[in-house]
Order: C-alpha cells, then structure tokens, then sequence
C-alpha cells in the first residue's frame, strides 16, 4: 500500500516539474519574440529524403527580403576559403573590422558539417560539397533559412543562442541585431561589445541586406570546381580568395591546437618511423592534393574564374600584413577604411601573450617560421614527401637535415608571385 502512495506522490510531483519547465519555456519565448519575426513553423531538420527541397526552399524569410534580380553597384561577394591552421580567422578579420559597410560571416557551414556528420543515414563528401555551396548561396543573398535546417536545436521563430561564434561577426552584434537579453538561455558564443540576448536572424538578415559588402570566411570549402554555379549567379558578383600555408607548418599548429586529434603523429615521432600507408598519413596527403588542385584550377585562369580568384600565402601575410591586405582589397574592389587599416596595425604587432593558439592578434614577423621549432624533423620528411607537389607549387622549400630545419637564417620560402 505505501509503495502505492510513494507511486503516486512521485508522479504528482514530476507533473509539477513538467509544468513549472512549460512555463519558463514560454516566458522565454515571449520575451525572445519582442523583436519582430515571422510567425511560422520550426525549420525542418535536414535529413537526406529532404534535401532537395531544402535547398530551394526560401519559404522561412519574406520573398521581397532576398529576391535581388541583379547586383547592385558596388556590392561585393567574397569567399575567403581556407583549411585550418593557415591563419583565416586572423585574415578574415581584415575585412570584418572594414566597418559599418561589411556583412562578415565566421565559418557558418560549422553547422551544416556537423549536421551531416551526426546524420543518421550519414553524407557522403560527394554529397556535403553541393550542400555547402547551396548554404553559400543563400548565405550571401542574406537568406538563413537553409542554414536554420543544420542549426541544432532548431531556431524557434528564427531566434537561436547557438550560432557558432556569433561574436566573431561584428555585424552581428550591431545594436539593430541585439535582441533583449534572456537571463535562463545560455549562449556559448555571445556578443563581447555589448549584451545582447540570442540571434534573431530574421533581424540579421535585415541587417545584411542593408550592408554594401558580404564575406564568408570558410575552412570547409575544399575543392573550388565546385563553386562554378555560385560564381556564375547573376545576382552575385563573387571574388574567390584561397589561403594556403606551408603544409609542416600547418601540420605543427594543428599538433598543439588539437593535441588528442595527433596522438598517433606525436607517438610515431618519438617511436619510429612514419607508417606511410597509415589512414591519417593518406588523409593529409589528400588534403594537400585538394588545396593544390583548387589552386592550379583558379590560377589557371578559366573563364568562369577570370579576374575572380586570388591566391595568398599566409607567410607573405605574416611578413607584410598591411601591403597583402591592401592587395587584397584592391583585388575585391572593396574601398580599404582607416578602420582596417587601424586594427591590421595594432593586431600585427601583437605582444607575446596575446599570440594565443586561437588568438587574432599576431606578432606577424615573428610568427612566420616559429613552427620550425616544434615538429620534428622525421614528421617535416613525412610532409614533404606526401605533399610535395603542393609545396612546389607554392614555393615552399625542402629540407634534407635537422639542422636546416632549426636554422632560421635559412628560408623556407621562395619569393614567388601568383597572378
């Protein structure tokens, strides 16, 4: 009998519980939803059965909020593609610090990858890369409604707390974008200038159809054949910016930054020899081949990539910050303000102990070769003989001794132009 009323008791109390949860939900619904959104259902997860429809589903957003039949005078599109470790989120912000003209955005396709990555049924790559250049395209038409389907959770109403390093994007944390703040909703990647509740992106993409220019900073883009429709959209005028860096020096960064990804590299480094056939040996030879076709397609000139594509060497960045800078927005044609100008000349003469792991700030002189330092000479043979033709290409000199590799007076890099 007691255990009965013990039954009992405990459902009554757990009623309660579920009751008080309602309750907070919807009062933070209602104060999420003080700014103005559009009221219509969740987005749609995405899952492989739906994909085409996705991808030209604009239904989330008002019609007259994306639709641009051509492009407007002035208005720029730019890529800046990359892979992890070659410094884009330090070179992205040369054009996120342009001021109140730019629409900036910091790896949105973070979510599309994870969404495909955790699918239940899984996405080939074959798959993932049509996806991401879709995203893109919505993306820079100011439209968040594809990229809504990978958020997870899900947007409700279109406000979400979990865009991955919003702060990153100035743009994002204007007073226009910066919706009440909602004391029981944590935001992992919120605002640093000022407080702001969670993304309302119906809000943010008013505030990017207002902006003159639009760049996507990207380490998930690899293979640039795949970005012919996106460059040929009339609605566009796209201008494609690759970003390489010498592969060991790649190699040694990603070694600290995601130590308990390289244990293996850090055991056959000290233990033995290299085992070439090893899946993350074959995985970092494939990443080479990718940057180093990319590369030879866009300099290479087609005619779909004429005047359209630039290639830019980290270490030419770290060595001369503010005539690469200009370089490249000349190549745009995006005006450069006394803005960026300001914060490439604070942020490359940056102190010791602002040069973190994740760090924007650099010591640019300073930064271009201290990798040597650190991998070891039998892993440096190893990148050179599996990427060997990428750094040819690139101008990245060989080393035959461990010597050469710690003597800095002896330089790495060839002087090369890439036109």
């Amino acid at each position: 009998m007691r255990n009965k009323y013990a039954v009992i008791i405990i459902c009554i109390v757990a009623l309660v519980i579920i009751e008080k949860e309602n309750n907070i939900i919807s009062r933070v619904s209602d104060k999420l939803t003080l700014r103005r959104t559009p009221q219509t259902e969740p987005p749609v997860p995405y899952n492989a059965s739906n994909a085409l429809v996705v991808m030209d589903d604009n239904s989330s957003y008002p019609e007259d909020m994306y639709a641009e039949n051509g492009i407007q005078a002035g208005r720029k599109h730019i890529l800046l593609m990359a892979t992890t470790r070659t410094g884009s989120s330090f070179v992205g912000e040369f054009f996120n610090q342009q001021g109140g003209n730019m629409f900036y955005l910091f790896e949105p396709l973070w979510h599309v990858e994870r969404m495909l990555s955790i699918g239940s049924s899984g996405t080939n790559a074959s798959t993932s890369v049509w996806v991401y250049r879709d995203v893109l395209q919505h993306l820079f038409l100011c439209n968040f409604s594809m990229l809504e389907r990978f958020i997870s959770p899900p947007p409700r109403d279109h406000v979400t707390p979990v865009l991955f390093r919003r702060e990153s994007s100035k743009a994002l944390c204007e007073e226009q974008v910066c919706s009440p703040v909602v004391k029981v909703v944590f935001e992992r990647y919120h605002c640093k200038t000022r407080r702001c509740g969670p993304l309302n992106l119906t809000l943010a993409s008013e505030v990017c159809l207002g902006k003159q220019h639009r760049v996507i900073k990207t380490v998930r883009v690899r293979q640039l054949d795949t970005l012919h429709s996106l460059v040929e959209d009339p609605r566009l005028d796209i201008k494609l910016i690759q970003l390489v860096r010498d592969p060991r020096a790649i190699l040694a960064s990603r070694m600290v930054a995601f130590a308990s990804k390289y244990q293996n590299w850090k055991s056959w480094a000290a233990n033995g020899d290299v085992p070439i056939e090893e899946e993350e040996v074959k995985r970092l030879e494939g990443n080479c081949n990718n940057i180093r076709i990319s590369a030879e397609l866009g300099l290479s000139q087609p005619k779909w990539l004429k005047n359209r594509y630039m290639l830019v060497r980290y270490e030419d960045i770290a060595r001369y910050p503010m005539q690469k800078a200009a370089e490249m927005y000349n190549f745009t044609g995006i005006p450069m303000t006394t803005q960026a100008r300001g914060w490439i000349l604070k942020n490359t003469h940056a102190s010791t102990e602002a040069s973190g792991v994740y760090s924007t700030q650099k010591n640019s002189s300073e930064q271009v070769e201290k990798w040597r330092l650190s991998i070891p000479f039998k892993l440096a043979q190893v990148v050179q003989k599996v990427c060997g033709p990428t750094m040819k290409l690139f101008g990245y000199r060989f080393i035959d001794s461990e010597q050469t590799l710690l003597n800095r007076s002896f330089s790495l890099l060839e002087e090369k132009l890439f036109i």
